[in-house]
């Protein structure tokens, strides 16, 4: 279900799955005709065997080997190139000796930056502009102002090393007698490079998403960098006007007020001293040691409720390792508290909720969060769906406040939900699943191959060419073009309906027959599309409409393509740590391991500007 998986079909399956259109009509119309590629060359009759060509020798009916169709993958970050500001000598003032000053020497300099800044940077003193931040004799008050807006860049979850600029030498050379009018010189371009710098990545983000995996998908803002420096120069307060261009939006606020508090607290971890081994996994009826701290923590975290309710057992254990009944109904008690699956199975959501995470957790998880909505749209929008995967939720905002959340399921760690944003166009009632190439290949080639009739028996509809076939009519040995999709009903994996945002990705929210996996706590478990607890509440979010009129489209048993009255901004982010309705920074387990490729970016970022 993703873009990568066109592509590298087309070069290893071009003929395994390369997919012919249905006939034109709304029951055909799915985000899987993305995937289809052009038809075959040859139409065989409809009840005949689609035979292999002859290819490199082999034989009539042999196996070919069984491909595999891969998911985007994560890159080794690169830093952004940076080159010299080059400022033409004609730029400079007087060019005798006797009168040389800080502005003569802005060409001879050495001084690097992105393309993007150096070119504004050259634009404004080429232009003739006045010196921002030195004067004749020195460094201004403007300038030290700006160095130390910029040294408290770790407010806003920036690197304050990121921005630093050292101040010039005043100490004079007798070989060198424009050593310190030099000095000025490099500080000018230097301090001028390091606020648009700044500026720059409070707007978008220092790294670009688009450069950590294939799973990310985003057009990079543009920042219009031409105004900053001669808004710095004509301020009163140049640092109220380089933390001016911070995100002011109520999630970002949420975070930074967040990050202050927890550091604050001086990386004291806070709540339960003990330590609970992150690994452990304890099932009613088996022993552990580590059950003794289980239990000491739920001491100190349960509800009044819940001590209440099993005061006895808590006040009565001793310290053996037995995870006996009494106690199993003990933990599935505070699991319940804890919105978590209350079947007494200690893992990894059952320890996180005991334990929480660290502040340093915390902390690391922020300045990922606090990167990423940089990502975004500074408003989202007064209306749009948030999916945010390490939740495992969706939400419904209308007039900027949240209406409906709901759990969700989305792609397993092998099956990646992708990053993006994208707008809701349509919803599909009693819809058609066109099977995904990545699934065709790679999980029903191989049972076809020992049962061709494997698809006729699920109800699935073939075709070759846009004429349908039996599964039985088609050799699933060798390579031919098929298209194969699953008609709406009961057991249709798409459930009852779907919600459209077409991408190139073909990733949308859909319900689902498999109820269950919503009672689970880590969710996961997708192709990457996003299933729904509440389907029919979401599409009657975003048609307007009411669960009713959801369910009469339903009931028609029709399948039906219907446009919302309004596109509505969907984003289908990965946040771990994110603000709830009430602006308190929640936090979660970082399904995919993305905050780490990031965190990695940030190091290799900082490491190249350190020697720029």
């Amino acid at each position: 279900m993703t873009r990568y998986n066109m592509i590298a079909a087309t070069a290893v399956l071009a003929a395994v799955t390369g997919f012919t259109a249905f006939p034109h009509s709304a029951n055909a119309a799915t985000l899987l005709d993305l995937l289809r590629g052009g038809p075959a060359k040859n139409k065989p009759a409809a009840n005949s065997v689609i035979e292999p060509q002859a290819n490199g020798g082999l034989e009539m009916g042999d196996p070919e080997p069984l491909p595999k169709i891969t998911g985007p993958r994560y890159y080794t970050y690169k830093a952004e190139a940076t080159r010299a500001i080059a400022i033409p000598a004609s730029a400079g003032g007087a060019d005798t000796a006797a009168t040389r000053g800080p502005r003569d020497f802005l060409s001879s300099v050495k001084v690097n930056a992105t393309a993007d800044v150096a070119a504004v940077v050259e634009d404004y003193y080429k232009s003739g502009k006045p010196l921002i931040w030195i004067s004749e004799t020195g460094v201004t008050d403007q300038a030290r102002a700006a160095m130390t807006a910029l040294a408290a860049a770790d407010v806003a979850g920036l690197d304050p090393a990121d921005y630093a600029v050292a101040l010039p030498s005043d100490a004079s050379d007798a070989a060198d007698p424009d050593k310190v009018t030099k000095e000025l010189a490099r500080f000018e371009l230097a301090l001028s490079a390091k606020v648009l710098a700044y500026v720059n990545d409070t707007v978008r983000g220092r790294i670009d998403p688009n450069k950590l995996s294939g799973y990310h998908d985003f057009k990079r803002k543009s920042v219009n960098l031409a105004p900053v420096l001669n808004m710095a120069r004509l301020s009163p307060d140049v640092g109220a006007y380089i933390r001016s261009r911070d995100p002011d939006n109520a999630q970002f606020t949420a975070m930074k007020a967040e990050l202050a508090r927890l550091k604050a607290e001086d990386g004291q971890a806070g709540g339960v001293t003990v330590r609970i081994a992150p690994d452990t996994l304890l099932k009613p009826g088996q022993s552990n040691p580590e059950l003794a701290n289980i239990l000491a923590v739920i001491k100190t975290q349960a509800s009044d409720a819940l001590k209440a309710q099993h005061g006895a057992v808590l006040e009565g254990y001793a310290g053996t390792p037995e995870y006996t009944p009494e106690l199993v109904a003990l933990v599935e008690a505070f699991q319940q508290e804890k919105g978590l699956k209350p079947d007494g199975v200690i893992g990894r959501a059952t320890i996180r909720a005991l334990t929480g995470h660290s502040n340093a957790e915390k902390i690391e998880k922020l300045l990922v969060a606090m990167e990423e909505i940089r990502w975004l749209p500074a408003d989202f929008g007064q209306r749009y769906v948030f999916i945010n995967q390490p939740a495992y939720m969706a939400y419904y905002y209308n007039e900027g406040r949240e209406q409906l959340s709901m759990r969700v399921v989305v792609g397993s760690k092998s099956n990646q939900t992708y990053f993006f944003q994208d707008m809701i166009q349509t919803v599909e009632f009693n819809p058609y699943w066109g099977v995904p190439k990545s699934i065709i290949v790679n999980e029903m080639l191989p049972k076809l191959r020992q049962d061709p009739a494997y698809l006729d028996r699920l109800g699935y509809q073939v075709s070759y060419n846009g004429r349908t076939v039996s599964s039985t009519a088609v050799n699933w040995n060798t390579t031919h073009s098929v298209d194969v999709r699953q008609p709406p009903g009961g057991d249709n994996a798409l459930g009852e309906l779907k919600i459209l945002f077409p991408n190139a990705h073909a990733i949308y929210m859909h319900d689902t027959p498999s109820k269950s996996f919503f009672k689970r706590d880590m969710r996961a478990l997708s192709h990457g599309c996003v299933r729904l607890a509440e389907p029919r509440e979401m599409a009657a979010a975003v048609m307007g409409t009411t669960v009713g009129e959801i369910g009469k489209q339903i009931a028609s048993g029709q399948n039906r393509a219907v446009q919302v009255p309004q596109k509505i901004p969907v984003y289908v982010a990965y946040f771990t740590a994110w603000p709830n309705k009430n602006g308190v920074v929640e936090y979660f387990d970082d399904v995919y391991g993305r905050d780490s490729a990031t965190q990695k970016a940030f190091a290799i970022t900082s490491d190249a500007r350190s020697r720029s």
